[in-house]
């Protein structure tokens, strides 16, 4: 990546600083205390020339044009660690670090990988250059369970929207299928759009590409307005994220709910169906935007205890302490970037935790997070025999309710 060209960039510090100060409790930057702190916990602050800490001072110093210079803030997963700790409350990784994403998108000084998902969003509505056309492929065999509502237009107690890699990606369609099955034994009618849903657009807002957003979720917006339902539930803590906050600003405001808030809503049914005991150690894995972003804790684990056979373990980073898969932030498309820059992988660390706290199943609840875990099971030492499991597809497992 070549270096921003700072002669012709129109924006001073001071006119960053207010473009800033204008998204939600932007204006906290100005009190940045410069404790330290957020660049203390940023998982890739040693990988980074400026970390949140030496951002803030560089921008105060009228510095911008060498904050982007320099391409490391792609190093930032928007895991939003730095956010949960800042004792100003400054919201870093969704305002000061997404904003210097954007600028850099502008100039376009964007890593190629990243380039190739954010464009294939805008072609295909999805980041994994996909045809819309297959977007339902994975309900085959479930044509009975599952409604396509482009093709059976009637109310439906809930619209579940599945996400691009819920839809596409091998391996998550197996906890898209599992859940079917769950939702099935619970008698909830449910539909899809298929082809009519595209990216929530969240992961690509927080990588800089604001406009896009837009788009996608206005597409979305219209496509959930030609049907009826109850409310929008997602497997996907991304989509359920721009859903909850982002998508109100732009007038499309529905009830969501993520499949662990949805499930612990149900636990007294979901006892009633359990069949088959899994006698395992299991560690559950906090998603960023599940826990931090959305203060989503208890459900997921009250789910997994009313499971039988299931002992519930914690690892050393839980809840507001997790520790991120590396996936969120545009993260899932900079494997590559982020290995060069670091020569870490973050599901690593997180797959060790759970091998180190003798976790037989790392249970997780974010799509990302299913293929990023399982790949390190296969580098990380002791860690052959963990296993990676949905917490639908454990549900689903005890419950003999899968596809």
């Amino acid at each position: 990546m070549t270096s921003t060209n700072v002669l012709d960039y129109p924006l001073d510090s001071g006119q960053f600083f207010a473009s800033v100060s204008e998204r939600k409790d932007g204006h906290r930057i100005r009190v940045c205390q410069q404790c330290g702190v957020c660049s203390g916990i940023c998982p890739f602050r040693n990988a980074m020339d400026f970390p949140p800490q030496r951002m803030i001072a560089a921008l105060r110093a009228d510095l911008l044009d060498e904050v982007l210079g320099v391409d490391t803030v792609w190093m930032c997963v928007s895991c939003h660690a730095c956010a949960a700790v800042c004792p100003a409350e400054i919201p870093i990784a969704g305002g000061l670090m997404t904003r210097v994403k954007e600028e850099l998108v502008l100039a376009g000084e964007v890593p190629t990988e990243l380039q190739e998902a954010l464009e294939s969003s805008q072609r295909y509505g999805n980041p994994l250059g996909q045809s819309p056309r297959k977007r339902a492929d994975w309900i085959k065999g479930l044509e009975d369970d599952v409604t396509l509502l482009p093709k059976e237009r009637r109310p439906v107690d809930v619209l579940w929207y599945v996400g691009d890699y819920g839809s596409y990606h091998a391996r998550v369609t197996q906890t898209s299928r599992a859940l079917v099955g769950v939702l099935k034994a619970l008698d909830v009618d449910i539909g899809i759009l298929g082809p009519n849903e595209i990216s929530d657009g969240d992961s690509q807002r927080l990588a800089g590409e604001r406009g896009l957003f837009e788009t996608l979720a206005e597409q979305n917006g219209r496509a959930f307005a030609k049907h009826e339902f109850g409310e929008i539930l997602t497997a996907d803590p991304h989509a359920f994220n721009a859903i909850r906050n982002e998508y109100p600003a732009l007038g499309i405001d529905y009830p969501v709910r993520h499949h662990t808030q949805y499930l612990a809503d149900r636990l007294d049914d979901l006892r009633g169906l359990f069949v088959d005991p899994i006698d395992a150690r299991v560690a559950y894995h906090d998603p960023c935007f599940l826990g931090r972003v959305n203060g989503i804790y208890e459900e997921p684990r009250e789910v997994l205890r009313s499971i039988p056979g299931v002992e519930l373990i914690e690892m050393a980073h839980n809840r507001e302490n997790t520790l991120c898969c590396g996936g969120g932030g545009g993260g899932m498309w900079l494997d590559g970037f982020q290995w060069e820059k670091s020569h870490m992988r973050l599901s690593d660390l997180r797959v060790k935790e759970a091998v180190d706290a003798g976790a037989e199943v790392l249970a997780v609840a974010c799509p990302y997070e299913l293929p990023r875990f399982e790949d390190s099971t296969k580098t990380v030492e002791g860690a052959e025999g963990l296993l990676v499991r949905d917490l639908a597809e454990l549900v689903a497992e005890s419950m003999g309710a899968v596809p």
